[in-house]
């Protein structure tokens, strides 16, 4: 179902449940991976979906159309992402450095990877791309993930972050580089 049929069933009061529904079915697994590639924990990125759907409900009636709802439901989760992490901080008043190290070790006690020794895995190498990942600041983060895992055009993630599609290239490559960097050096 287009999410133009989608808000055409959910304006009508006979069908808005069924139609919510829908969207979420439609939307959540995306959502949730969205989040979860952010705060890496599946508890957290499980209550950060379900937050987000919840102001999306609770926004829908005021939904516009100026931006496609998928882009509109993705500003959503990002935002909650990012006011996550700055709460998880402010709250423990944790240094950048000390987040990025709690992430990292959920990170490693989530993987079920098993080091072989010789050839490395593919979980192991996707482990490694998550570390590297996680020494990136949250926004290059955010956008590459969008981007190389969500293939995700640069015009929608300009429309979700509110940023320039130029400003989102930049981002972008620096990310590449120092994903790159810390994948040669480790």
């Amino acid at each position: 179902m287009t999410d133009e049929e989608l808000l055409q069933k959910y304006r009508d009061p006979q069908s808005r449940n069924y139609a919510f529904n829908l969207m979420v079915r439609q939307y959540q697994q995306k959502i949730y991976w969205h989040i979860r590639k952010m705060v890496i924990d599946h508890d957290d990125a499980d209550d950060l979906t379900q937050e987000t759907f919840i102001k999306v409900w609770n926004s829908l009636e005021n939904f516009r159309g100026d931006s496609q709802l998928y882009t509109w439901i993705y500003r959503i989760a990002t935002n909650e992402c990012l006011n996550f992490l700055n709460k998880k901080r402010r709250r423990f008043f944790l240094p950048i450095g000390d987040v990025e190290g709690e992430l990292m070790e959920k990170l490693e006690s989530n993987s079920d990877f098993v080091t072989s020794g010789a050839e490395p895995s593919g979980e192991e190498i996707q482990l490694k791309l998550q570390k590297a990942l996680l020494k990136l600041p949250e926004k290059q983060r955010l956008v590459f993930n969008m981007k190389y895992f969500d293939d995700m055009k640069y015009e929608d993630i300009s429309e979700i972050t509110g940023t320039s599609v130029g400003a989102l290239k930049a981002s972008y490559h620096l990310a590449v580089k120092k994903i790159e960097e810390y994948l040669n050096g480790n």
